[in-house]
């Protein structure tokens, strides 16, 4: 019977250490080329797009230009960029604000009622959001239902001003958006045990501290990725604000559809959407940074 010698097993070592890197690399290079139709197709759907884009606001007709990016120092357009942000950070924090107890109390709830309640939630995607917009702008005009209810209780003797303002515009949009937060959040929670809470009780703490310190913490990385979707959508918002803004709210977006329609100036457009997306991308990296810091900071 032959004997394997330590000698043996360290030259031995090293010949099996090279063949899984081998294998290891060939099975990289299976699972690229199985990719490359996926990688072909985001760069022609996306990267493309967006280097044409890049392309056209500093390219113009007399060459090599940073004019349409100096433009954007105007005062208008930096009130345009303020109001937006503003709109983006006011409905993620609503979002948050009701989003959160609505998604703790489905988690709760029985799987009969938890499916109602989801289904209350996943009820508006079932209607076209042009048709729900132009729904709050019945509800909450001067003469809309919601003035004429108060009027008629005799809680206030004038219409509110309810709409065509940024009142009416952050109503329509957490109601809109506000399913892109639960629906991440509320799958989080489903997978939380809840023997976590009846430990953490045993051990002395109240149900206001395991609520915080232990439940909360869990929660954050569905509670992040509600918060990207919801922001990310309500940067980029159109259809919205520009019929319950009336005009007078100005998004981003609709900064960058009046270049285009109505002065024709693709450049400024493209200057508008780039400076758009590197504001986005970075707000993106803190929010995921923080994120991933809480996250950190409740599992230790």
């Amino acid at each position: 019977m032959t004997r394997t010698t330590p000698a043996n097993d360290s030259a031995a070592e090293p010949t099996n250490r090279r063949a899984l890197r081998s294998q290891a690399r060939g099975e990289q290079g299976r699972l690229l080329a199985l990719s490359l139709p996926a990688f072909i197709l985001v760069g022609t759907l996306v990267l493309l797009p967006m280097g044409w884009l890049f392309w056209l606001s500093v390219y113009g007709s007399d060459g090599f230009t940073l004019e349409n990016y100096t433009r954007l120092l105007h005062p208008a357009y930096k009130e345009t960029l303020i109001t937006t942000f503003e709109l983006a950070f006011l409905v993620t924090g609503l979002c948050i604000l009701l989003g959160y107890p609505l998604s703790y109390v489905a988690s709760q709830l029985s799987p009969r009622w938890a499916s109602l309640v989801m289904l209350c939630v996943l009820f508006p995607f079932w209607t076209s959001l042009l048709v729900r917009t132009y729904a709050w702008l019945v509800l909450l005009q001067r003469r809309g239902v919601i003035n004429t209810w108060l009027m008629d209780m005799g809680l206030i003797d004038t219409p509110l001003k309810l709409v065509h303002n940024f009142t009416g515009t952050t109503i329509g949009m957490v109601h809109i958006m506000l399913p892109f937060l639960v629906l991440p959040l509320y799958a989080s929670m489903k997978t939380i045990d809840f023997d976590l809470m009846k430990a953490a009780s045993n051990l002395g703490a109240s149900p206001t501290r395991a609520f915080w310190e232990i439940y909360v913490p869990l929660t954050l990385p569905g509670l992040g990725a509600g918060v990207i979707l919801v922001f990310v959508l309500s940067l980029g918002f159109y259809v919205t604000p520009a019929l319950l803004g009336g005009g007078r709210v100005m998004m981003w977006a609709m900064q960058i559809e009046r270049s285009m329609a109505v002065y024709g100036d693709w450049g400024a457009a493209s200057a508008l959407g780039v400076v758009l997306l590197v504001m986005t991308l970075g707000i993106l990296w803190l929010l995921g940074r923080l994120t991933g810091a809480f996250a950190g900071a409740g599992g230790r």
